[in-house]
């Protein structure tokens, strides 16, 4: 059986905090963590004090903190994503080139990404859509996604026309090859593994309807 979380039930769809709580929720006490632009900066306002949870940001620094409030705002004191955050004591600085070696080097247990489409093999395409008008946004996510250890991704099970985001095989231009270990949605927690998509958790939806949706075989977890 999938299970449902506490903290979320009765809850359908998640929003983007409920998702950002949840991912907080499973990063191990100690992690050394990258959070991508967008939405993937959200985890770090629902991290427990005392985690011991280090974050990194891609633009040189450590011990990053959940994100300023109000009269905190430092622009000088941003994330990667250029909002304002705040420093955790024993923050560090460093040279974009050292960030990017922490990133490439296996330094980073897990990051956390936004995407497109991720495909039920852990292909991740979450830099360009393709389209004419469209414009293609990599940064640092092929470094983080072939560097990290664990790579958590953080979106919208569907399009806003209904289109799933979890798909047999990706129509975007790919980031990496099957980079992906889960996937947290709106509506339910996927385990990318060698023998295909697992279930973790549902909100609000049975998996036999979800794999109707998504077109795609998933296989729940046994609890």
């Amino acid at each position: 059986m999938t299970r449902t979380s506490p903290a979320t039930r009765g809850r359908n769809p998640l929003d983007k905090h409920d998702i950002a709580a949840l991912i907080a929720r499973d990063i191990p006490q100690g992690a050394f963590v990258n959070l991508g632009i967008g939405q993937p900066t959200l985890v770090a306002d629902h991290l427990s004090t005392g985690s011991g949870v280090v974050l990194h940001t891609e633009n040189g620094m450590l011990n990053m903190g959940p994100a300023a409030l109000d009269d905190q705002a430092d622009q000088d004191l941003t994330n990667a994503g250029n909002v304002p955050v705040t420093e955790l004591p024993g923050a560090a600085y460093f040279h974009h080139a050292d960030s990017f070696a922490m990133m490439r080097g296996g330094h980073l247990d897990i990051c956390v990404l936004g995407a497109f489409q991720v495909s039920a093999r852990g292909d991740l395409a979450n830099w360009h859509t393709g389209a004419p008008d469209a414009i293609p946004a990599v940064g640092g996510a092929m470094d983080l996604a072939i560097g990290a250890k664990k790579v958590f991704v953080m979106m919208n099970l569907f399009t806003r026309d209904g289109a799933p985001k979890l798909v047999g095989e990706c129509s975007y231009p790919l980031t990496a090859l099957a980079c992906v270990n889960r996937v947290y949605t709106d509506l339910a927690v996927f385990d990318i593994t060698p023998h295909g998509v697992r279930v973790r958790e549902t909100f609000g939806i049975g998996v036999p309807e979800l794999a109707n949706r998504l077109g795609l075989p998933l296989r729940a977890e046994s609890m």
